[in-house]
């Protein structure tokens, strides 16, 4: 990859033997290695190893997970905040586990609309749930960067599967839920 890192430097006009980037290619491959470490993980064995029996059956929701992204079609970032939510059916995971699912999806070249069914579907897969829900709210700079730079545009995606598709009262409570803050 380093290799590669210099021959862009060439070919935008840089020299890649100068001080500031001399290291540059070495760096660069550290953070692609770092910035798409998703695809070394298993999103639905972190769930599989983090489940506990549970007798409640309302709404677990965790807001504002954030999370940063690289887009396919541009390789530039796209980052924001996840909301999700999932209402038990006896097996619930651990919090935290719920935020590395957001992460291992983001950690590889994405798209928002993918991600966020990657998400919700590994979720609902694992946990058996009666409904997933996921929102994600993000800027890409694919769009701020270059193309029609806009500067203050979000791009918000969603996905509600089980009763949050087919209960608009469920889903409104978690829309609620998901604006709600502390």
């Amino acid at each position: 990859m380093e290799h590669l890192i210099r021959e862009i430097l060439e070919n935008i006009g840089e020299d890649p033997t100068r001080e500031g980037l001399v290291k540059t290619p070495e760096r660069v491959a550290r953070a692609y290695g770092e910035i798409c470490a998703g695809y070394d993980q298993d999103p639905d064995a972190m769930v599989r190893k983090a489940l506990f029996q549970a007798e409640g059956k309302e709404m677990i929701v965790v807001n504002g997970i954030d999370f940063y992204s690289l887009c396919e079609h541009h390789m530039l970032p796209f980052f924001g905040k996840a909301h999700v939510a999932y209402i038990p059916n006896e097996k619930i995971v651990g919090l935290s586990k719920i935020a590395r699912v957001v992460e291992a999806y983001a950690r590889r070249l994405q798209v928002q609309e993918r991600m966020t069914a990657q998400i919700a579907n590994c979720l609902m897969r694992n946990l058996d749930a009666m409904g997933v829900a996921v929102v994600l709210k993000a800027q890409h700079l694919c769009m701020m960067m270059r193309g029609i730079q806009k500067q203050n545009s979000f791009a918000v995606t969603s996905e509600m599967l089980g009763t949050f598709e087919a209960n608009p009262k469920t889903r409104a409570e978690f829309l609620t839920l998901m604006n709600e803050r502390v």
